[in-house]
This record gives C-alpha cells, sequence and structure tokens, in this order.
C-alpha cells in the first residue's frame, strides 16, 4: 500500500488499454467469438472439431458447447458466453442466434460510437429498443396447445435443424414430442409443467439414429452380479439401495496380529457373519431385485444368488434417482433400517441382445429415450441436438405460445422497430435503428 492506495503487481506481457483504445478491444474481442460460431448457424451450418488440453475430441454445431470449449481469458469475450449459458438455461436452444445477435449489436455500437454518439445513449436506445421488441414478440406469438402434435412436431424439427439430428428429425421429433407428452402434468389453474425429471435419456452405439425408441420406465445399461441370478420379474418388490452390501470397515487404519490360524478363521467367520445377516435383511424385507450404487461383496452376491434375488451393483446415481421417481420408491441409505414399505412394485426385463434392464412402476412416472448412433461421436452430438429440441418443445408447452423460425421473426422485429424509431427523440432514434439493423442482419 502506498498511501492508502493499493499497488498493483502485473506480468511483463501484461497490458493497460484505457478510453477508447479499450472500447475498440473489448468490443474486437466479443464480436471475435461471436464469428467462431456465426458459421454454424442455420441449415448450411458448419460443424467445429474442438481439441481440449487432454487431446479429447468434440464435433459439434452447438453454440454453447463451442464457446464453454474454448479458451477465453478476455472478460468482455467471456460475456458472450454468459448470453449463450443464459440462453440456453432459459430456452434450452438458440444459443447461437443469442451470440450472433448480441455480436451484431455490437458492431453496430461501435459504429455509433465513431460517430460520437456517448455510450450512455447508445444504451439507452438499445434499452428502449428491446422493450419494445419484446412486446411486439407477445403481439405476434400464437397460443399452442400441449395436445397440438403437430406443431410441437415442427418446432422439435426446426431446433433439429442443421444439426447431426437433422437426418433423422421426423422419426426422432416425433419421439421428442411423446416424451415431453408423457412427463407433462396440467395444474389446478390450467397451466402445463413438464417435468424434465421424469425423462431420462440413455445412449447407444452401433446403429442407425433412425433405431432409437421411447421406453416407459427406466433403462439400466449394468449386468447382473452373478450369472445364476434371475433376470426378469413381473411384479418385483425392487428395493433403491445406497449402502454397501460388503464388511464394513473401521474408520481408522488398524492392524491385527494373528498368532494361529483358528484366529484367522474367526475373523473370516466373522465378515462371512456380516455379509449373511445384510443379505437375510434383504431376504426379510421381502426384495426379489436390488439395485445398489455401492459394491456388493462375492460372498453377498453368491447368497443373493442362492435366494433367488437379482442384484446390480454400481447403479448411477443419476439411474438411481431416475429409478426413484419411475417406481415412487425411497432410496435406502442404511441397510439395518429396512423393511417392506421401504421396497415399490415393478416389472423388471433384460435384453440379452442389448444388455440392458428395463424397470417399470405400477404407475410409470418416467420414460426413457433410447438413443442410437453409429460411433461416439455421432451419438454424443445426436444428443445434444435432442436436448435442445426436448428443452424447445418443453419450454412451448409450458408457455403455450409459438413464433415462426427461420429469421422470420427478426426480419418482422427490425420493420416494426424501424416505424417505432421515427417516435423516438434525440440520438437514441439511432441506437433504435441500429438494433433493427442488428436483428436483421
Amino acid at each position: 500500500m502506498q498511501q492508502g492506495q493499493p499497488m498493483i503487481i502485473m506480468g511483463d506481457d501484461a497490458q493497460r488499454v484505457k478510453d477508447k483504445d479499450a472500447q475498440e478491444y473489448n468490443i474486437s474481442a466479443a464480436r471475435g467469438v461471436a464469428e467462431s460460431v456465426r458459421s454454424t448457424l442455420g441449415p448450411k451450418g458448419m460443424d467445429k472439431m474442438l481439441v481440449d488440453s487432454m487431446g479429447d475430441v468434440t464435433i459439434t454445431n452447438d453454440g454453447v458447447t463451442i464457446l464453454q470449449t474454448m479458451d477465453i481469458d478476455n472478460p468482455t469475450a467471456e460475456m458472450i458466453v454468459e448470453v449463450a449459458e443464459t440462453q440456453e438455461d432459459e430456452a434450452g436452444d438458440g444459443t447461437t442466434s443469442a451470440v450472433a445477435i448480441a455480436g451484431e449489436l455490437l458492431k453496430n455500437a461501435e459504429d455509433l460510437l465513431e460517430q460520437d454518439i456517448h455510450p450512455t445513449a447508445v444504451i439507452k436506445g438499445f434499452n428502449l429498443a428491446s422493450e419494445y421488441a419484446r412486446d411486439q414478440v407477445d403481439e405476434i406469438a400464437t397460443p399452442v396447445d400441449p395436445d397440438d402434435t403437430a406443431t410441437l412436431k415442427n418446432v422439435a424439427e426446426t431446433s433439429m435443424t442443421g444439426k447431426g439430428a437433422e437426418l433423422d428429425k421426423v422419426t426422432l421429433a416425433d419421439l421428442v414430442v411423446r416424451a415431453i407428452q408423457g412427463v407433462t402434468v396440467e395444474t389446478d389453474d390450467g397451466s402445463h409443467v413438464v417435468d424434465l425429471a421424469n425423462l431420462n435419456i440413455e445412449t447407444r452405439t452401433g446403429r442407425a439414429a433412425g433405431e432409437s425408441r421411447l421406453l416407459s420406465g427406466a433403462v439400466i445399461d449394468k449386468d447382473p452380479v452373478h450369472e445364476d441370478m434371475p433376470t426378469d420379474f413381473e411384479d418385483a418388490n425392487v428395493l433403491l439401495l445406497n449402502d454397501p452390501i460388503e464388511v464394513e470397515e473401521a474408520d481408522v487404519d488398524t492392524s491385527v496380529n494373528v498368532d494361529s490360524p483358528d484366529q484367522l478363521q474367526k475373523f473370516l467367520d466373522q465378515e462371512e457373519k456380516q455379509l449373511r445377516e445384510k443379505v437375510d435383511r434383504i431376504v426379510e424385507s421381502g426384495a426379489d431385485v436390488v439395485f445398489c450404487q455401492k459394491g456388493i461383496d462375492d460372498l453377498a452376491q453368491h447368497y443373493l444368488a442362492k435366494e433367488g434375488i437379482l442384484a446390480i451393483r454400481r447403479t448411477k446415481k443419476s439411474d438411481l434417482a431416475f429409478l426413484k421417481n419411475v417406481l415412487d420408491a425411497p432410496i435406502v441409505t442404511d441397510l439395518d433400517s429396512l423393511s417392506a414399505e421401504d421396497l415399490a412394485i415393478g416389472s423388471v426385463e433384460r435384453d440379452t441382445e442389448e444388455e440392458l434392464f428395463y424397470v417399470e412402476g405400477e404407475d410409470a412416472h418416467g420414460v426413457t429415450l433410447l438413443l442410437y448412433g453409429t460411433t461416439e461421436h455421432v451419438v454424443d452430438e445426436l444428443e445434444r441436438g435432442i436436448n435442445d429440441a426436448i428443452d424447445v418443445v418443453a419450454t412451448t408447452v409450458s408457455d403455450g405460445r409459438t413464433l415462426p423460425g427461420g429469421g422470420a421473426i427478426e426480419v418482422e422485429l427490425a420493420r416494426r422497430l424501424r416505424d417505432y424509431a421515427d417516435s423516438v427523440e434525440g440520438r437514441e432514434q439511432l441506437a433504435v435503428e441500429a438494433y433493427a439493423d442488428s436483428l436483421a442482419e
């Protein structure tokens, strides 16, 4: 500190930019980021190949994925990434369009600054234009009913256009719409809520995307822990477990000195007794199927198989949470407190060809979209496109309105904004016109 002022120490490569140069530098950096994804926009958009520091390759034209993968150290450019992330969170799609419009706004703002129009006037004009545009969007929007399958399919297909899912967009759009309708509930006030927590996506390679399916219930990509276990149950008592079926370990590091084979046998017998007691608790509860998030000891596997119980270990946390929704069952965290009330009734079926388990509750509360792709890169990009389509259709159902696509709404708003600009006084009028130009370009 010097006379109450902080001392700032910077590296040799640090630069200090201020005044007009800082404006130009920040606008240039942000526009550069926007331009990097602009070529991915639309039906003729090009994919980008991204290679991270670990050498992992991602091939995509999803705007937010590209921007999140880029190594950006300019604070203004990072704000462009935030634009894409916010658009992704709110609407699920349209990230590239949002970033492209932001880039055009910066470009036209820079032109106004070069005409000696103060930044405050530009900001005020942009805010006026933004508020007017939102009002016009509300006026233009067309109501859509959640049961209007044809319109919802068009929304899904529009979202997939220009992405990896486009080749099979008719089939995939139908799956997306049926999936959304399957997890949509009507509230007391007549509005519709889409519970995406009840919609799961499972991906597999080796088949064409057009063979993708929508299944009622959950799909678990796991094998039985023991080959002698049954794999199919029509009305099974299902246990969801987040507690290992293993010998309990000491909380601290310990060492044991054994003086004779009898002492060693006592330790082994004690471990076997612990495992037998854990399995007995499961048997006494009446469970037929156990989905365990933790491990299952080899000896416990043998005991469970002898009791005719199907057990799956290392079930993913996300899969266990989804099974909770599908079966309307609690997740047991302590075997000592297990009772019959903790079990749920459901059907479990094994697909030996796909090596998958299909699980469905009595009143299924969830659906699974099983996506196929020829390779890992293909199915990854397909999943990104499907996720966008799901989010957009879900937003449409919840909001109850649609807008024309293909740039039509931007052109119409630009036309209306130019008419509106005539009523704006001062230099803010130029900013409103610049905002209109940004939407139309």
